[in-house]
């Protein structure tokens, strides 16, 4: 488990790390208008007449501007632009930014017409408008914007092909919709099983993971053009900011359960009910935003957010520790979610660019977010396999003689109930062997009662070495055994019984003193002999079985001819 979770770590290391994709884009030049001419009419604007200065931009990165209202950009074609394949000017932009291009074509000012829209990470999107032409050497393209807060700080603009770009939006679409649906049906598979299964355990996993296949939707922009999750479209960033902070609540409440806090560590698990608290008014607190409050509000949301996967690592380690396999999964994966995730803020920290981070955006946080429900996944069926066993034990402890190791009476009264139903429906016999062994509390009284139960205990394999597979023993009291014989009737019963007597009467026992040797008096009824079942057949062969003993013992008597 250390070297997958070891193994997982690096490669995350490394993806970060690595040169991810996204050179500037060359034979271009961009620049940004003086933000006192930005009132000026479009025209003016259009044809150059402006007499402000435009400052030339970076084209690797994105502008940066803080203030919301009316920007112009002006994209520049250093050399004649006309690659194979229909080229387009990919603009990306936050959705609540408006967006128009111009142009001058015979002297007349052309505004572009969007060809199509493509989803893009943290609720931006790129408009691609296509060039038919391409750009002749020193044309310009002018983008008017319309930004609202912080919305001009996510554009970017380039030059690329029709093709490229579908592409490349196709390729973030199949990964985001293929993660999506793989974490719905495991969210859907898991609220099924708890219909039959009713362990809440599988209620939180279905909800933690339609949670995080709902912020992946909507932080990777898809959802924001999907059927349905397009509803929430006007929420913008609260659109995965609020399944983010209920995923963390669903997150403190599920760690509790498959670590077993409650018996485990009760103050852990109270910590984290609380802990699940502060996710909920984490989330509820996202209404700061409109009040000025979004920036703190999403700062104190960072810190808990890393104080709280820091402290579940140190718990689920200390479960695991413990002996807890499930706990072991769930470390795996929640480390392996917490790589990703701390692998992206680090990204966005010192580069805000989504070209740099797309491997990390579209590819490595999905990837792991599928792995971790995998990985949760296979915790839980651990975790219930863990369960059953403790409940076939218990069940077992609650059936058996402690001491021989065989059924109890109450259990071995419940089989003969049931073999009699299963025999009536077929048509076929059950018989009963009594077995007592002879001279027994002479044993108690001469060597002590330990020699007794050894004694107890040493009869029991020769017993079942002459019982079928499908033959029952169980001790009944004191010395008393009881063997239930299926689909057996008299005849094929004493056979049996005969050779149970000589095997006890070979059992040797030794290491208390002079060898102990014994015998035993064995009862038989059988239901075709007798007419009878269930409790009655045991009263019929005890029966038999004093009449072997006052008849000298370590003897077989039939109930039937007993009488």
């Amino acid at each position: 488990m250390r070297r997958i979770c070891a193994a997982w770590l690096v490669g995350l290391t490394v993806l970060a790390c690595s040169p991810l994709a996204a050179a500037a884009v060359r034979g271009f030049e961009l620049s940004a208008l003086d933000p006192l001419a930005t009132r000026l009419p479009t025209d003016t604007i259009v044809r150059g007449d402006a007499t402000t200065k435009w400052e030339i931009l970076p084209l690797d990165a994105p502008t940066a501007t803080a203030q919301p209202g009316r920007h112009w950009l002006r994209f520049k074609a250093v050399e004649r632009f006309a690659p194979p394949g229909m080229p387009v000017l990919v603009v990306h932009k936050a959705r609540a930014t408006t967006l128009e291009v111009f142009t001058t074509h015979d002297d007349k000012i052309v505004r572009l017409a969007p060809a199509t829209e493509m989803p893009a990470f943290r609720g931006t999107h790129d408009i691609v408008f296509a060039l038919n032409e391409g750009l002749a050497s020193g044309q310009s393209l002018y983008l008017r914007f319309d930004s609202v807060g912080r919305g001009l700080s996510e554009v970017r603009v380039s030059a690329s092909t029709l093709e490229q770009a579908l592409e490349g939006g196709a390729e973030h679409s199949r990964m985001i919709a293929l993660s999506f649906g793989a974490l719905t049906s495991m969210a859907l598979a898991a609220l099924l099983i708890w219909l039959v299964l009713s362990d809440r355990l599988f209620v939180l996993y279905s909800s933690l993971f339609f949670l995080q296949a709902l912020y992946l939707a909507y932080l990777s922009g898809q959802g924001f053009s999907w059927p349905l999750l397009s509803i929430a479209a006007p929420l913008g960033s609260h659109a995965w900011n609020v399944p983010a902070g209920l995923s963390g609540a669903i997150s403190c409440l599920f760690v509790r359960e498959i670590a077993d806090l409650r018996h485990f560590s009760p103050r852990i698990y109270v910590a984290f009910g609380w802990i699940a608290v502060v996710f909920v008014a984490l989330t509820v607190a996202n209404l700061a935003k409109f009040i000025g409050l979004g920036a703190l509000v999403n700062a104190i949301g960072n810190l808990i957010f890393l104080a709280t996967a820091l402290f579940t690592l140190i718990v689920a380690f200390l479960a695991w520790r413990r002996g807890s396999r499930a706990a072991g999964w769930f470390l795996i994966a929640w480390g392996l979610l917490e790589a990703c995730t701390i692998a992206t803020v680090v990204q966005l920290l010192l580069d805000r660019s989504e070209e740099s981070g797309r491997l990390l955006y579209y590819f490595a946080l999905p990837l792991s977010m599928v792995a971790g429900a995998v990985f949760i996944a296979l915790g839980v069926a651990d975790r219930l396999r863990e369960q059953r066993l403790a409940l076939s034990e218990a069940e077992r402890r609650a059936q058996t003689d402690p001491l021989t190791g065989v059924l109890n009476r109450r259990s071995l009264v419940e089989r003969l109930e049931a073999a009699g139903v299963r025999a009536r429906a077929r048509g076929l016999p059950i018989s009963i062997l009594f077995i007592d062994l002879d001279h027994f509390k002479l044993i108690n009284d001469s060597y002590g009662h330990q020699a007794g139960d050894a004694c107890l205990r040493a009869v029991i394999g020769p017993i079942q070495a002459e019982l079928r597979q499908s033959d029952v023993i169980g001790r009944y009291g004191g010395e008393e055994f009881v063997v239930i014989l299926s689909s057996a009737d008299a005849a094929a019963a004493r056979p049996i019984a005969e050779r149970i007597r000589g095997r006890v009467e070979e059992v040797i026992v030794d290491g208390f003193g002079a060898a102990i040797k014994m015998t035993c008096s064995i009862g038989i009824a059988a239901s075709d002999a007798e007419g009878t079942w269930g409790e009655t057949l045991i009263a019929r062969a005890d029966e038999a079985v004093y009449v072997a003993k006052r008849s000298g013992r370590n003897q077989v008597r039939m109930a039937s001819t007993a009488a």
